[in-house]
């Protein structure tokens, strides 16, 4: 596969090591990635204003043609990570959950993710990305990778 995919990882910043990884994995597998989010390979001796991120993440997850967030066990907690999903979902991209290597069925999705986001798929599923990143539908996992239900029922009542 020889085809630059354009993403934007989203992640909580202490799963940066995951984040490292997964990027490894995923030029192991063939893809030639570019990574627009923010990591330990974008150091900044000081941080910015908060309006100097939101700019930086919003221009990231533009560029960005496949949104990815890296689910752990504290994603969840963090307001940016919730900021970067709406961002993402207010521009039209396809948002895609990793599970993080080593979480448990347990792990709890990022209250915008269950809201907009799309298909998750296990650490192991990279196969399973390349399809999503080249528009295939598939089958939403648990962190284990099995298949998961849907994270919310649709009653339709007629008025």
């Amino acid at each position: 596969m020889n085809k630059t995919n354009n993403v934007f990882i989203s992640h909580y910043g202490k799963d940066d090591d995951h984040v490292q990884r997964l990027k490894q994995r995923l030029r192991d597998s063939g893809f030639n990635i570019r990574n627009s989010s923010i990591d330990s390979t974008k150091y900044r001796p000081t941080r910015p204003s908060d309006a100097v991120i939101a700019r930086y993440l919003r221009r990231g997850i533009s560029w960005a043609g496949t949104f990815i967030c890296l689910i752990g066990e504290e994603t969840h907690t963090r307001s940016w990570v919730n900021y970067e999903i709406r961002q993402a979902h207010i521009q039209g991209k396809q948002i895609v959950g990793i599970y993080k290597y080593g979480c448990t069925n347990s792990v709890e999705l990022p209250e915008a993710y269950k809201k907009y986001g799309g298909a998750t798929i296990g650490w192991n599923s990279l196969d399973k990305l390349g399809k999503l990143m080249s528009g295939e539908n598939i089958p939403t996992e648990t962190p284990s990778g099995e298949n998961r239900k849907p994270i919310f029922s649709i009653i339709r009542i007629e008025c």
